[in-house]
């Protein structure tokens, strides 16, 4: 199984507003850079799509290290999943889990590999975790200079 390291961000001119995510994919010395805009949306929104595109991009089953300065898809997957599956898509408040539509298909998506899920501190020098903050801030500068 190939072995993936995934970086990924998000970004929003807003909250809500124009946003935009980005991922850095590296599998041996190769990678590869993805990114997106959507024009009206939030931070988390961006932060779970980004992980979701990547995972996405993968076309074999991978051995997947996704490391995030968004401790809200980190936890979400690591620690919220399982119960709000379990409470059919419901808080421990029981209020609608918020953005369920994208942790969804990001829980789809990441069963079809083995992932390890990494919180990194944003905005500290990380160079991949900076090179995806300046992709998704891009991504929104693109989609706004097109509209």
């Amino acid at each position: 199984m190939k072995r993936v390291t995934i970086y990924t961000d998000g970004a929003c001119a807003g909250n809500p507003g124009p946003g935009g995510w980005a991922a850095l994919l590296v599998c041996g010395e190769r990678r590869r850079e993805i990114s997106g805009y959507e024009p009206s949306t939030t931070n988390n929104r961006m932060e779970l799509r980004a992980a979701l595109e990547a995972l996405r991009t993968l076309r074999t089953r991978c051995e997947v290290d996704l490391h995030t300065d968004s401790q809200y898809l980190r936890n979400g997957m690591t620690t919220w999943l399982e119960k709000w599956q379990r409470n059919g898509w419901r808080t421990a408040g029981r209020r609608p889990v918020k953005n369920a539509d994208l942790w969804q298909q990001l829980t789809a998506a990441a069963q079809a590999h083995v992932v390890r899920w990494h919180w990194l501190r944003g905005h500290e020098g990380h160079q991949e975790n900076e090179r995806c903050d300046q992709l998704a801030n891009e991504a929104i500068r693109g989609g706004l200079a097109t509209r």
